[in-house]
């Protein structure tokens, strides 16, 4: 396994600090947060709980992979691939009207960074 490149990291270490970040503002009680990315205050303990658990979950394991310098493909696939997905559901909802622009605006970070993860999957080798 090839290390990463020191951009790469970077990109890893900072995207594992806006995960931190961002799992906390799901927390049940951080209405004014979301309120303040655009995104719905109001939610089930449970679903928003979830969501900050995983938030929170991808925020470490981009963490690991930073620190260690050795990715995993795989991970870094899903990651891309969710970041990429968490944009596009924001901007679908913001031309539907059930969002304000703010929500794609800010979600924009996870579009940069899951483009970012795709373009050193595509220049990585993978494993023989």
């Amino acid at each position: 396994m090839e290390p990463l490149p020191s951009w790469m990291r970077r990109a890893l270490y900072a995207t594992a600090i806006m995960n931190v970040l961002a799992a906390l503002g799901f927390l049940p009680g951080a209405n004014a947060v979301r309120a303040l990315a655009g995104l719905p205050q109001d939610g089930q303990p449970l679903y928003l709980l979830t969501v900050a658990l995983f938030v929170g979950l991808f925020g470490l394991g981009y963490l690991a992979a930073a620190v260690t310098g050795r990715p995993d493909r795989v991970f870094l696939g899903v990651a891309a691939a969710g970041k990429i997905g968490f944009f596009s559901l924001l901007l679908a909802f913001w031309l539907a009207g059930s969002v304000p622009l703010q929500a794609p605006v800010l979600g924009s970070a996870d579009l940069f960074f899951g483009t970012l993860f795709v373009i050193w999957l595509l220049g990585s080798r993978a494993p023989a």
